[in-house]
């Protein structure tokens, strides 16, 4: 059961967000209801609670979502605060509740910031020795209204399909520059050296939208760590990216300006000017997605292997976000490419 309660600082038509938590519902294919308030229902249910609107003291566990643009919030030991992603955002707190519902993860800090943390979720036992390891980073055009539940319904899966999965939280340059930014991937990588029981020669980076550049160039800059990188629908031609406006300036926000004034931190962030990396990489792209991604993403595969790069452009319908949906055509496929780039095989 999901729980979505409406409380009183919500400005939005309530007939039109019991619809979108409904749909949402049917999509999961899950029990769900929507009250006015949150009174007493917490004490009535052990399920999962999505509060809709400004967050208020509350003891229990809540993923508190709020269509507006507040900026971090603090709230109660265990519950979440996301915001700023409009009425369409509450689909990604009801799934949030979902996944924290059905599979939870451990929560482990590589840092003193409040953004500075990875959940691992790890694969059922096996005999087959340590699992690889597949590090997600979420996208978002860099921006702090989007974080790593974007990244949710993959680590479920990867877990499920005996990866042990690093889904990675980090400071985003529009509250923290993106020095911050660069050293948080970074540093969530190192982390894993303190976990037990992984197999760090088969480490996996997977990035979505912005995350694809980032786990570019987190391969560029340590690729004895890295086995595989995994671009889906990857920002990957910064400095052309910039030129175009692509998420409406998005680049030039937050690498800290144009390419023409700061060349040098383009030239370190930019995947294409990273050539070659000199590791395998798979780079996934939805047909229908924004037009500019799409072009990114097969310039850059092209590039790639002409500069001597191993790499494998995969490209099935669907659009900028079939690529992080487990369902999808194209989710199989890139995972095809991945399992056989690490040797990992499994019975069936």
């Amino acid at each position: 059961m999901i729980l979505v309660a409406l409380t009183p600082g919500l400005t939005a038509d309530p007939d039109l967000v019991r619809h979108i938590a409904e749909t949402e519902f049917r999509h999961l294919g899950v029990e769900g209801r929507v009250v006015t308030g949150l009174g007493k229902t917490l004490e009535e249910t052990g399920d999962a609670v999505v509060a809709v609107g400004p967050p208020v003291p509350h003891p229990a566990p809540v993923v508190w979502y709020d269509p507006a643009d507040t900026g971090p919030v603090e709230v109660s030991p265990g519950s979440v605060h996301l915001y700023g992603r409009g009425l369409w955002g509450l689909t990604w707190a009801i799934r949030h509740a979902f996944h924290r519902l059905r599979h939870p993860a451990e929560r482990i800090a590589y840092g003193p910031g409040d953004e500075q943390w990875g959940e691992l979720r790890l694969p059922p036992r096996h005999d087959g020795g340590p699992p690889p390891v597949a590090v997600l980073i979420h996208g978002g055009y860099w921006r702090s209204i989007w974080a790593a539940d974007l990244m949710d319904a993959l680590a479920v899966d990867l877990a499920g399909r005996g990866y042990a999965a690093w889904n990675l939280e980090y400071r985003r340059p529009d509250r923290h520059g993106w020095q911050a930014t660069v050293a948080d991937v970074e540093a969530g990588l190192d982390r894993l050296t303190g976990l037990d029981a992984l197999d760090l020669g088969r480490v996996v980076v997977l990035g979505h939208s912005a995350g694809g550049q980032l786990a570019l160039r987190a391969a560029a800059d340590d690729r004895a760590r890295v086995a595989v990188a995994v671009s889906l629908a990857g920002v990957l031609d910064l400095t052309e990216g910039e030129r175009r406006r692509v998420g409406t300036g998005a680049v030039a926000h937050a690498l800290g300006g144009p390419s023409a004034e700061i060349p040098g931190v383009y030239a370190a962030a930019d995947p294409l000017s990273r050539l070659p990396l000199g590791v395998r990489q798979v780079v996934a792209v939805g047909a229908d997605d924004d037009l500019d991604l799409l072009d990114f993403s097969r310039r850059y595969a092209a590039k790639a292997h002409a500069a001597g790069d191993d790499v494998t452009l995969v490209e099935r319908p669907g659009g900028h976000f079939a690529v992080i949906d487990p369902a999808s055509e194209i989710w199989a496929a890139t995972m095809d490419e991945v399992d056989r780039a690490i040797g990992l095989t499994r019975a069936g």
